[in-house]
């Protein structure tokens, strides 16, 4: 049987470096991608490649280097993201187009140079890391929120369109997970804070609330990189897939009671602002 390939993108940390030893570990050739190439695991099955996806030219010689060195893609893990916290009033939209360059339209266009791949091939499968905040939502990370929201839709719009061809593009969406991206969305939401901010309180109140999350939540880059080697090789994919019973649950009540999810996101905010942590 020829060794199956997975290009996975992000793979310099937390979950996409996570995923590059499973897939690794399990016989499959991991070509990992990201900006600090030398962060990415050494391991045998592993080639480490310099990537920006937000630069066509890098996402162009990633995917021209594996197709020089393999006969074949099997799966391609849009995995790199970030979290451009900040006041929706406040964050520059410099920064909003970075967000969407990362998250959503990087993924679109390696995504756009992969399909003609597997389609040739009658098989092949995208695998787009979202998260629950494409459902969800939390004061201080709007643009975040869209940008994932934007790729559940693309991708649900994607296996529509290439269903027919044998082909499938599914999402995982993690909840919170044990990882330094909340301290790095603080980071940001700090930065893109005017100098007389009149968010400065509500920072200070989410930021025990994010960390909080990630603290309780349970769930390690390792575990979820199994859920990305589910998404890539169940033979009957479904559309999500989640860590953990509750993040499905989030996203439910979110989808099917829009007014209560917001009702509480008020209540939540008003209740924080006056006993921070």
């Amino acid at each position: 049987m020829t060794q199956r390939t997975v290009l996975i993108t992000g793979a310099s940390s937390g979950m996409g470096a996570a995923a590059a030893r499973l897939f690794a570990a399990r016989g499959w050739r991991v070509y990992g991608g990201a900006r600090r190439e030398t962060l990415i695991p050494t391991a045998p099955n592993i080639t480490a490649l310099h990537l920006d996806v937000t630069v066509h030219s890098d996402n162009v010689r990633f995917v021209s280097q594996v197709m020089t060195d393999q006969p074949r893609i099997d799966v391609l893990i849009n995995n790199a993201g970030y979290g451009e916290f900040g006041p929706l009033e406040e964050v520059p939209l410099s920064a909003v187009h970075q967000q969407l360059a990362t998250n959503l339209l990087g993924a679109a266009d390696l995504t756009q140079l992969v399909i003609p791949i597997m389609r040739r091939q009658r098989s092949g499968r995208i695998v787009n890391i979202s998260s629950i905040a494409g459902d969800i939502y939390t004061p201080l990370g709007g643009w975040y929120y869209v940008s994932k929201h934007a790729l559940n839709v693309w991708s649900d719009t994607l296996d529509v369109e290439l269903r027919q061809f044998g082909l499938r593009s599914v999402v995982v969406a993690p909840g919170d997970t044990a990882s330094s991206w909340s301290a790095i969305a603080l980071q940001h939401a700090a930065a893109n804070l005017t100098t007389d901010s009149p968010y400065r309180g509500l920072l200070t109140a989410m930021q025990g609330v994010l960390t909080t999350g990630e603290r309780v939540s349970g769930a390690t880059s390792a575990d979820l990189a199994t859920v990305f080697y589910r998404a890539a090789t169940a033979p009957h994919p479904r559309r999500r897939y989640y860590h953990s019973p509750l993040d499905q649950f989030l996203t439910h009540v979110a989808r099917a009671h829009p007014t209560l999810y917001h009702q509480a996101m008020v209540a939540g905010t008003r209740f924080i602002m006056r006993h921070p942590h």
